[in-house]
């Protein structure tokens, strides 16, 4: 069966039961659309290439859970998702450098010590990204722009006690995330 000529309804119904030639032809009529629209707001290849490889996998491994009317407007809508959660990642990224420069000026006097910072930076973002959505979201706003609990609260329409709530569940998970990481490098530093 010539698989281009199916509609996205009937390779949607296709994946749902698994079907990976369905899986594959979805991946051949979308990908180049995703890269450009992504390729238009990111410079780096190889992060755009993650992405877009990111919307597909996930469409894999979800395909069962996702409820999909149109296609393309799913996929182009998780595109400009996730060049947004990119370039924010990638703002953050940069203010945690440009915090610690300005209030650590002793851990920017050595490549080891910068090395360290960056590795730190890395391990935090990649905890924040692997919160719940809202959590992190909530914790970036209230951590990294400086947003009370009333401002979020109000600018997300959610009861305070839900961004309480959110704010101590990112500080516990990212508490016992970097009491691991630190006693890895420590580990690692004294051994090696």
């Amino acid at each position: 069966m010539n698989l281009k000529s199916l509609s996205d309804e009937i390779l949607l119904i296709r994946l749902r039961t698994g079907d990976e030639a369905a899986f594959r032809e979805i991946y051949q009529r979308y990908w180049k659309k995703l890269f450009s629209i992504a390729r238009r707001k990111i410079e780096s290849l190889n992060a755009v290439e993650e992405l877009v490889q990111d919307i597909f996998l996930k469409l894999w491994e979800r395909r069962n859970e996702l409820r999909i009317e149109r296609l393309d407007a799913y996929l182009f809508t998780a595109i400009r998702y996730a060049t947004i959660n990119h370039i924010k990642s990638t703002l953050i990224h940069e203010k945690y450098a440009d915090y610690a420069y300005a209030h650590l000026p002793e851990a920017s006097s050595t490549t080891e010590e910068q090395m360290n910072l960056d590795e730190l930076i890395e391990a935090v973002e990649k905890q924040l990204n692997d919160l719940p959505e809202k959590t992190s979201q909530i914790f970036r706003l209230n951590r990294l722009e400086y947003q009370s609990v009333k401002e979020i609260s109000s600018q997300l329409k959610v009861p305070e006690r839900t961004v309480e709530y959110h704010l101590s569940q990112a500080i516990k998970a990212l508490r016992i995330y970097l009491r691991d990481y630190l006693l890895t490098s420590l580990f690692l530093a004294f051994y090696l």
